[in-house]
């Protein structure tokens, strides 16, 4: 289990809380940065040969400067407030963030071979769908997949998970090109959790599952809490599971070796029958978690 979880706090730096990147012992394609900024505090990163994504978590408005382009960010109070807005960066670029009045931000990032434009996408392009229905149902913030985000290998979401219900499920995977049925990604889950309703404080617990098979073995079930991290390098990953009592956030970000940017799944064959299950069910009525106006 210590090989894929990093809990909060064992991956970072002095300068980044999380710092997950491709060429890490198992790690390929797929990175996650994240600081806690103080106000008028920044942060400067060279690409490389990734594209990134600025992502404001908590604590409200940011700056980002790339190059002699200056984007504001409003931001959001805390992870559970719905989307944000977000500022794309492609590969052999820099950039700086700035946060206005303190704040906590994310960086996801891949592996690119192509460079896009830079591009600001506000909080209201983001779509967000309600996946799965009674306890399965779960808010999913689609603001870096294709379709929405022009960009070379990333793929990337937030997925907000009332107490009591489970998420990333049924237990699915995506470790193998098969053309139209499934595309090879490794995975990144950057995690939060709130008390019930709360106002986006750290505290409580979750649970993540991740099982491999014969040819690919992996066994993980960890106990995650805010801060944490769970690297899926291949196998079957789900339940996410949130426990009653504590709302449960997670930031997914994905790419692989494909040449095609695309999030194909093939779920675990022993449970796929559960998606039948939620045909006739209402959505969680507590959904979707918005913005306070």
């Amino acid at each position: 289990m210590s090989d894929w979880l990093r809990p909060a706090g064992s991956s970072g730096d002095a300068e980044f809380d999380v710092r997950i990147a491709p060429g890490d012992p198992g790690w390929s394609h797929t990175g996650l940065y994240a600081v806690t900024l103080a106000a008028g505090e920044s942060r400067t990163v060279d690409t490389g040969d990734c594209e990134w994504i600025v992502l404001p978590l908590s604590g409200g408005s940011a700056v980002v400067e790339v190059g002699e382009r200056v984007y504001f960010l409003t931001g959001r109070a805390h992870v559970f407030a719905g989307p944000t807005d977000l500022v794309y960066v492609p590969r052999d670029s820099r950039f700086t963030v700035t946060s206005t009045d303190g704040g906590r931000i994310a960086f996801p990032f891949a592996k690119a071979s192509r460079a896009f434009p830079v591009c600001r996408v506000d909080s209201s392009q983001v779509p967000v769908e309600m996946r799965g229905t009674g306890s399965s149902s779960r808010q999913v913030q689609n603001f870096g997949t294709p379709g929405v985000l022009e960009a070379d290998s990333i793929i990337a979401c937030e997925v907000i998970t009332p107490a009591g219900n489970w998420s990333s499920y049924p237990p699915h995977k995506h470790d193998e090109d098969r053309d139209g049925v499934e595309s090879a990604l490794e995975e990144i889950y950057y995690v939060e959790v709130q008390r019930e309703g709360g106002d986006g404080s750290a505290a409580g617990i979750a649970y993540l599952r991740n099982y491999g098979t014969e040819s690919a073995p992996i066994d993980t079930l960890a106990e995650v809490r805010s801060g944490d991290v769970v690297l899926i390098p291949h196998g079957w990953h789900g339940p996410a599971m949130a426990p009653p009592g504590y709302d449960l956030y997670y930031l997914n970000v994905m790419a692989g070796p494909g040449e095609t940017r695309a999030w194909l799944i093939c779920d675990d064959p022993a449970h796929a029958w559960v998606r039948g299950a939620w045909v006739d069910a209402p959505v969680d009525a507590r959904l979707p978690f918005t913005q306070v106006p």
